[in-house]
């Protein structure tokens, strides 16, 4: 029987890669669109021989996003940047993209889309990241009406740029500038988000609705940090940083010429905008356990991948999806 055709954009990061995993064990016919496809082939052993296929596509390209959506049923954009770079800016990738996305899986027929936002999407946020998600959401919903949007708050999880980051410093600094100590997050496994973009394929009935996704416990950073040296068996100082001194220091860093070995700025003023607000479910706000997902407790995850930061242990490769 011929196989279900999903395409996933942005199948190549760091949660992508355990969607395109979990619709590969659902038997379903997966293309992963990216810029790259040589970038996609590390998630083909996920699948059988020829289930999972990259091809190339580019969001700024109308024809690209249409050859790789048609003949799907479903599509999956997972596309979103957390710093912005010359053309790649937070409103070209999660407005702009995310609209030719939608518009495209409208004008091919396609099923169901399933649109990943982030949790504090606001339109009237400080911040670019959390206004161009908010926009995105609008232009989407207007471009396709029955869309799922699922908004994960700080996700977690082998590779996640969160504990490995602040674990790596705790490696070789003596103390961790906190930023907004008191900020809350609930931090939501990455397996779990897999799950919820699985379980809203499965039931029709998610159509048209907005789903924060969260775990089963709310931190402030504080405790994130404390959390994360109890883990790696660390004593490091925690010092409070005010926001308008973190600004500074991002002023600096968002324009400091980084080496090819790290892709990324260590901190932005975008993100100290973020860390002012907290980042957690709404009251009123269907969440994963509508969707049928039991979330994971950090305690359940944490030690099977900071346990390389250590003392006395080897740093090494980042753990992959098997």
């Amino acid at each position: 029987m011929k196989q279900k055709i999903v395409t996933v954009f942005g199948g190549t990061g760091f949660i992508g890669r355990y969607v395109v995993r979990v619709l590969a064990q659902q038997g379903l016919q997966v293309r992963i669109a990216c810029r790259r496809p040589e970038e996609g082939l590390r998630c083909k052993p996920m699948g059988d021989v020829g289930q999972i296929v990259p091809v190339a596509a580019n969001i700024r390209n109308q024809d690209s996003i249409a050859a790789a959506i048609e003949g799907s049923e479903v599509v999956v954009n997972l596309i979103g940047i957390l710093y912005k770079r010359g053309p790649q800016n937070f409103n070209s990738i999660h407005t702009d993209g995310a609209l030719a996305i939608a518009s495209a899986a409208s004008a091919c027929g396609v099923r169901r889309l399933i649109h990943i936002s982030a949790l504090g999407a606001d339109v009237a946020a400080d911040s670019e990241y959390a206004r161009s998600k908010a926009f995105g959401e609008l232009v989407v919903k207007d471009a396709f009406p029955g869309c799922t949007v699922l908004r994960p708050s700080i996700v977690f999880g082998p590779e996640d740029d969160f504990f490995n980051r602040f674990a790596a410093l705790a490696r070789f600094s003596p103390a961790l500038p906190v930023i907004g100590p008191k900020t809350k997050f609930q931090p939501v496994y990455v397996g779990d988000v897999a799950s919820a973009v699985s379980a809203c394929l499965a039931d029709v009935k998610t159509s048209g609705l907005s789903y924060d996704l969260g775990g089963p416990s709310v931190y402030t950073f504080q405790d994130l940090m404390e959390i994360m040296l109890a883990e790696i068996g660390r004593k490091r100082l925690l010092v409070p940083l005010p926001f308008w001194v973190a600004a500074v220091k991002a002023f600096f860093l968002e324009h400091l010429r980084l080496p090819f070995f790290i892709p990324k700025p260590l901190l932005t003023r975008d993100q100290v905008r973020l860390l002012k607000y907290d980042n957690v479910v709404g009251i009123n706000s269907l969440g994963i356990e509508e969707l049928g997902v039991t979330p994971t407790p950090l305690y359940a995850v944490l030690p099977t991948y900071l346990h390389r930061y250590r003392r006395g242990k080897d740093v090494g490769q980042a753990t992959r999806v098997n």
